[in-house]
């Protein structure tokens, strides 16, 4: 079985992370093929400054090594030194429509907060989302109820691309943290 999960390099990691994420994943390296990003990409959608990502990243992954992740039982990686993850949400954004990306939850809430002020990045999240998802033939994203939705049309947009230009991703399916 094959696993992607990530983290977006946006600050000190706390308790949350721990009981959310990565005790999990420690466990779930030790039994399924797992990949675990550092999310730079999805992080810069949202963040007013770039001053810390570099540090907040090499920070964010020393933590998930003091926890337990072994690189030796899993692969840890940068989204951002991965060229395809970009290049394949370009491709997913031919066979996604406007509506579908307007239905999603976390996008609304996010512009409500921000008075509409949001990026183009924040509106295609879900794209990269499906991106980095569709990219490993994974079949389970281990995440939190909140993320559910972007693994459901991370799924929907499999499924199109699939029918239109014949079998080529494997169908995705959340693990509820």
């Amino acid at each position: 079985m094959k696993i992607l999960s990530g983290m977006r390099p946006t600050g000190k990691l706390h308790i949350g992370h721990y009981e959310g994420a990565l005790r999990n994943w420690v466990k779930l390296s030790k039994k399924a093929e797992c990949f675990f990003m550092v999310a730079d990409y999805h992080a810069i959608t949202t963040l007013d400054s770039l001053k810390t990502i570099k540090k907040d990243t090499i920070e964010m992954v020393a933590d998930w090594l003091a926890t337990g992740l072994d690189p030796k039982k899993c692969v840890i990686f940068q989204q951002s030194e991965v060229s395809e993850h970009t290049e394949l949400a370009w491709i997913l954004s031919a066979v996604t429509s406007y509506g579908d990306l307007t239905r999603m939850t976390q996008f609304k809430e996010f512009a409500r907060e921000r008075k509409g002020q949001v990026s183009a990045g924040l509106f295609a999240y879900p794209l990269l989302m499906a991106a980095d998802i569709l990219l490993y033939d994974t079949e389970v994203v281990p995440v939190g109820q909140d993320q559910k939705q972007h693994v459901e049309i991370a799924r929907e947009t499999a499924e199109k691309f699939n029918w239109i230009y014949g079998e080529t991703f494997k169908l995705p399916a959340p693990m509820i943290l």
